[in-house]
């Protein structure tokens, strides 16, 4: 029962952030730049305090006591996480929310899986999962598995994407209502954006401590009930705080190279609808996390409630592709082409999920940081 609560939470995650993009859309009269950081607002700054004002009594007073190094690593991964947030919505953008979706989330899954054992081969540290130590075990075969199925995926979908790209140029009127898609271009953001959103992942690592003093306290006055389904409300302030920097600084860039500061006042534009629309995007890009927290906690395992996150939210933002008609007008073989990509892309993350599963649990949790809280005397 916990694990079918689990993927329930994680497939309404997976549906917010699947879905946060189509508000954007009927945004009028804005640049990209305005309306990503009016929502922006929402997602990284007003919005998560307030869910964990609403679910974790005392959220305020276990991130103050927290000691510096946790909340510095934990803003750091949401600092580069910012990058990859940032470079999501431009891939989206230039690739559209089907195609951008499954490379940016594909790349996602698998470095999120193979970053920290590259890295522990390299400096190694008790406790830590080795690249070699995955070779030469079932469950570490299989994630690689996963990765190598990934790459063969996005190249299937890039294939697709230069279809598309040289059928689009031939036929103007479809061409003029996918003005803004630029597959090389595109691409590229795209993997900067697959690699750097891993950090997120990474951040709620970095931030356990504070997560687990949530839990402890509701545990306490909770006996026998499991663990808090709210407890990563608390690290999600200081990672977004991260993300916040980056996407601030890059679209007040943007704003000033572009002479796009009137947006937020234009009266030309439908400015309540516009704002409004961007405060639900926003919104319902924060819900993903929301809920994924609530998953992880039934699931018990991070890295595959990751992976099955992840799938989820490929299969919804392809969906939403088809409804919103981002691949009419091009051939039969194009479309096939992309719907093979987008399967082999969710195959390497179930062949992922699978390896972290089956993963002998360790007799400690190993933690990236250790939890030193500080406590006034």
């Amino acid at each position: 029962m916990q694990v079918i609560l689990g993927v329930i939470f994680h497939f309404i995650g997976g549906f917010a952030s699947g879905s946060f993009y189509i508000p954007y859309k009927k945004i009028k009269g804005w640049a990209w730049e305005s309306y990503w950081i009016v929502g922006g607002f929402f997602s990284w700054l007003i919005v998560p305090p307030l869910a964990a004002w609403l679910t974790v009594p005392g959220f305020a007073d276990i991130i103050s006591h927290t000691d510096s190094a946790t909340l510095g690593w934990t803003y750091l991964m949401g600092l580069l996480w910012g990058i990859g947030g940032l470079t999501y919505g431009l891939g989206v953008r230039y690739l559209g929310v089907s195609l951008g979706s499954t490379i940016i989330l594909g790349l996602c899954s698998v470095f999120g899986a193979i970053i920290p054992s590259v890295y522990y081969d390299l400096f190694p540290k008790e406790g830590k999962d080795t690249f070699t130590l995955m070779l030469h075990n079932q469950w570490g075969q299989f994630v690689l598995l996963g990765i190598l199925l990934c790459v063969v995926g996005i190249i299937i979908c890039g294939k697709a994407g230069t279809m598309k790209e040289k059928e689009l140029s031939n036929d103007k009127t479809v061409a003029e209502e996918n003005k803004d898609y630029r597959f090389g271009l595109g691409i590229v953001v795209a993997v900067i954006s697959g690699i750097l959103s891993a950090c997120f992942n990474f951040g709620i690592e970095a931030g356990k401590p504070m997560a687990e003093i949530a839990n402890h306290t509701w545990q306490a006055s909770h006996p026998g009930q499991g663990d808090f389904l709210f407890s990563n409300n608390v690290p999600y302030i200081v990672i977004l705080w991260g993300g916040l920097t980056t996407n601030f600084v890059w679209c007040m860039v943007l704003n000033a190279r572009n002479k796009t500061f009137n947006n937020y006042t234009d009266k030309k534009t439908p400015l309540l609808k516009n704002y409004l629309f961007a405060a639900l995007a926003g919104t319902t890009w924060f819900l993903q996390f929301f809920f994924y927290g609530m998953g992880e906690s039934k699931m018990g395992n991070g890295a595959s409630s990751w992976i099955l996150h992840m799938a989820f939210i490929i299969l919804i933002a392809n969906t939403w592709g088809l409804v919103l008609k981002e691949w009419k007008g091009v051939s039969k073989k194009a479309f096939g082409t992309v719907i093979a990509g987008i399967a082999v892309i969710v195959l390497s993350v179930l062949v992922v999920g699978y390896g972290n599963k089956i993963k002998p649990k360790p007799k400690a949790k190993a933690e990236l940081i250790k939890p030193t809280i500080k406590t006034n005397q």
